[in-house]
């Protein structure tokens, strides 16, 4: 089946067998948080959500490249005022079917609301799991270097004799740093927590990401042609910034409202950048 700049209506656990092995660069997704949208997608509970996932990524395991990497935007949400832990739970029932738990990116939402309920704060945060296939996979990560900061300007002007040599942790942890292997240099690495300000515009959707969440994903572990596949793609926010940075998108929603949002905004992209996107159709199970 041909899955190259498409969009598909239906459920992925379904669409998902018609996809070829080995298929997908980069999977980046937002599933429906358990018992959370229940008017869209009509709610998972969090006692039943590992079951509900599980058959998904069975699927999403294997059309992922061996090259591939899988980021999961997922959250936990409070039941009988404690966190319910179907998020640890499915990571690990995840380990087992096959995946690595490579890493975990903090997404902090830079304009979230203060609150609070009666035992605890407003999150401003979200978990993006990062899971793989092989410990070797691709990974391009001078695409993410931010800017050095201005501490550097003092703190690099006059270094101490343990500033030129790796100082080792001081409370045996192993880990090191040496401070003069930052002289000169405009351009550092990133931590893994992302601050980035949440959507403003909703897009008729009850859960839309910034598009610069996706788009720094995509820089970071793809190149240019490159398969970007969304199985929960909404109003299509993940393959419109596939497109705007050439990379090829494959989107699967079960929504045909969705659906119509994805298409309109993908058809303005095609305006745009005609080189990139060639066509977008839709592909509907029975």
């Amino acid at each position: 089946m041909e899955i190259l700049n498409k969009i598909f209506l239906g459920d992925c656990a379904d669409i998902l067998k018609e996809f070829p092995d080995n298929s997908v660069d980069l999977i980046f997704t937002s599933p429906p948080y358990a018992d959370q949208r229940q008017k869209t997608y009509g709610g998972v509970s969090p006692d039943e959500y590992v079951d509900w996932f599980l058959p998904r990524s069975e699927q999403l395991l294997r059309i992922l490249k061996p090259t591939g990497t899988f980021i999961l935007n997922i959250k936990e949400r409070v039941v009988d005022g404690e966190r319910h832990s179907y998020v640890i739970e499915l990571i690990l029932a995840m380990k087992k079917q096959g995946w690595l738990w490579t890493e975990e990116f903090i997404w902090h939402k830079k304009n979230s609301y203060p609150g609070k309920w009666p035992n605890r704060f407003r999150d401003n945060w979200e978990r993006l799991i990062q899971f793989n296939k092989n410990k070797k996979f691709n990974m391009y990560q001078q695409q993410v270097m931010v800017p050095v900061g201005d501490w550097a300007k003092d703190r690099l002007s006059n270094l101490s004799q343990t500033d030129k040599t790796r100082d080792e942790s001081k409370v045996g942890s192993g880990f090191g740093k040496n401070i003069s292997n930052w002289l000169g240099r405009n351009l550092v690495y990133p931590t893994n927590v992302i601050h980035m300000a949440t959507e403003c515009s909703n897009r008729n959707h009850s859960a839309v990401f910034p598009i610069e969440l996706p788009k720094w994903f995509i820089r970071l572990f793809t190149q240019p042609n490159d398969v970007v596949l969304d199985p929960f793609v909404g109003s299509g926010t993940t393959a419109v910034a596939a497109a705007q940075m050439g990379r090829c998108y494959a989107g699967i929603e079960i929504n045909p409202e969705y659906i119509d949002v994805s298409l309109n905004r993908l058809t303005q992209i095609q305006i745009q950048l005609p080189d990139i996107v060639e066509e977008q159709e839709i592909y509907q199970t029975s």
